[in-house]
């Protein structure tokens, strides 16, 4: 094998910190150097297709980086973005995911996926983006996080979505007026008036 494929892949790791299979065909390596540079202990397999230097040390967020690089167009959503922004007591033992209605539903082998499907500006809007462990990783904001756990109420529960709610407001999370907006995208004002009307 030679020692610039593997330097190179190296070079990527530094770079990405997480690096998928595809990533080696893009670069013109190819993916036999990955199960060479496994046998010798130079790389380490965290799920299928991923890829991590063997020094690597896993965040608390390393489920969310996973997911980030496994699926680039996916959006951290629902209750694992209620984490991210400290907006629930819950801990979803699931990567929530938004991807797109009309999209093919990912397979994932790990980390434990969650997929929902959201369509135009309710999949669209309120995207921001956060760097974890060296992936790029799309999470929607805490006022559209709030509104999709309305819309999502019957699935997640209702008692989780006034919870954000209540928490959003009381951390400053953000204004009254982009929860209305997110409200109104997600075609749940009506379901979230009474209740911004009364903690507002």
């Amino acid at each position: 094998m030679k020692e610039t494929n593997i330097k190179r892949v190296q070079t990527l790791l530094r770079r990405n910190r997480i690096i998928r299979s595809r990533e080696l065909d893009r670069a013109g390596i190819q993916r036999v150097v990955l199960a060479r540079m496994l046998k010798r202990g130079l790389i380490k397999r965290v799920g299928r297709g991923l890829y991590v230097a063997p020094d690597f040390k896993p965040t608390a967020r390393h489920s969310l980086a996973e997911a980030g690089k496994r699926y680039p167009r996916g959006v951290i959503c629902l209750l694992t973005a209620l984490q991210l922004h400290n907006l629930t007591t819950q801990a979803p033992f699931e990567v929530w995911m938004a991807v797109e209605r009309k999209a093919w539903r990912p397979v994932a082998d790990r980390p434990a996926m969650r997929f929902a499907h959201f369509g135009g500006k309710s999949y669209s809007e309120g995207v921001e983006s956060y760097r974890i462990e060296g992936v790029e990783v799309k999470v929607y904001n805490p006022a559209k996080t709030v509104a999709d756990c309305f819309k999502y109420r019957h699935k997640i529960g209702l008692d989780i979505a006034l919870e954000a709610l209540r928490d959003c407001l009381a951390q400053h999370k953000c204004p009254i007026d982009e929860l209305w907006k997110y409200a109104k995208i997600c075609r749940v004002q009506n379901v979230m008036r009474p209740y911004l009307e009364a903690l507002g």
